[in-house]
């Protein structure tokens, strides 16, 4: 073969390739789409995965399906993802526990949160109320305080999720007082022993707590971000209840494998993206005490490295050893 036929055999394979790349994501999706999620069900994560999925299958045109797999701090599902194939088919609905809080709070952690996956887009945040069992006997933040430090050790604070564990030990750290921390695979089951009296405390993601404070059944002391939360405006801020300089919020995100071909990034982005635009699904999400917000696959991957470097901030300060 002459170089000449060598040049144009090669521009028409690297033709072939460059035309295969939108194909692949013209053709994008060919089988169901797997929603995972790394908490279980009836978890904050694990309805804002049902409600966008519900929206995104019927863009997308395939069954998009939830598969919870709660425990490990995440690192369960995360691998999963990691490790699957990089189609945009196996798609990781997570929080800053896996892509923020477990680099600090772990010894050691299985996957790269920034290398093991590619950013599809924000999700959303939400805000986390602290609920305590009736028979603890305060009706506000200070009063708890107060109690705790006449009772050191003795309470019990329960979480299911890195920003609840965070929750419980900034209360420690900022108010100054003993707590004993008891771990739980999801902040359900964390409310479950809640309301059992098995535990005294939970600070967790406002969807999960505010039912069970509006039928009476825990006390509602307050939120953990800056502002007041419109789903609970009667919850004061831990800074406005004396605990100065409180502030925290969990968000969520979408990931994929790394290597996945940006056109099916893009396709699934605007799919999701799309939901999350929908007036509908905005009130769903609203009424799951999930505030729609979202991002470009970039502004999520710098978002992301600034949020390790955030938490790894406050488990310091917490003076939390890693696990």
């Amino acid at each position: 073969m002459t170089s000449k036929s060598w040049s144009l055999a090669a521009l028409a394979f690297g033709g072939a390739l460059l035309a295969a790349l939108p194909a692949a994501a013209q053709d994008y999706p060919t089988q169901n789409i797997k929603f995972i999620v790394p908490f279980a069900a009836g978890s904050a994560t694990d309805a804002l995965a049902r409600i966008l999925g519900d929206h995104a299958s019927r863009t997308l045109g395939r069954t998009i399906v939830i598969e919870n797999m709660a425990g490990a701090s995440g690192i369960l599902a995360a691998q999963n993802v990691a490790r699957a194939a990089p189609d945009g088919h196996t798609v990781l609905i997570t929080t800053n526990t896996t892509h923020g809080a477990n680099q600090s709070l772990l010894k050691s952690v299985p996957y790269d949160a920034e290398k093991s996956f590619e950013p599809v887009t924000k999700l959303g945040t939400i805000t986390l109320a602290l609920a305590t069992n009736p028979s603890v006997p305060a009706k506000t933040v200070q009063e708890l305080i107060a109690h705790a430090k006449a009772n050191p050790g003795k309470l019990t604070f329960g979480a299911g999720s890195s920003s609840s564990r965070i929750a419980g030990e900034m209360l420690k750290t900022l108010g100054g007082i003993d707590l004993t921390y008891v771990p739980y695979r999801s902040n359900p089951q964390a409310i479950t022993d809640l309301l059992g009296g098995q535990i005294n405390i939970v600070f967790a993601d406002i969807s999960t707590t505010l039912p069970q404070i509006k039928a009476g059944k825990v006390n509602g002391l307050g939120v953990s971000t800056a502002k007041r939360s419109a789903l609970a405006p009667e919850l004061p801020t831990m800074a406005e209840s004396g605990v100065a300089g409180y502030d925290l919020a969990a968000w969520f995100a979408a990931f994929v494998p790394a290597k996945t071909p940006q056109p099916v990034i893009d396709k699934l982005r605007q799919a999701l993206v799309a939901a999350i635009n929908d007036k509908g699904t905005q009130e769903k999400l609203l009424a799951a005490g999930i505030e729609p917000e979202t991002s470009t696959s970039q502004e999520l991957r710098a978002f992301v490295g600034t949020e390790i470097r955030k938490w790894a901030d406050i488990v310091k300060a917490a003076g939390i050893q890693p696990e």
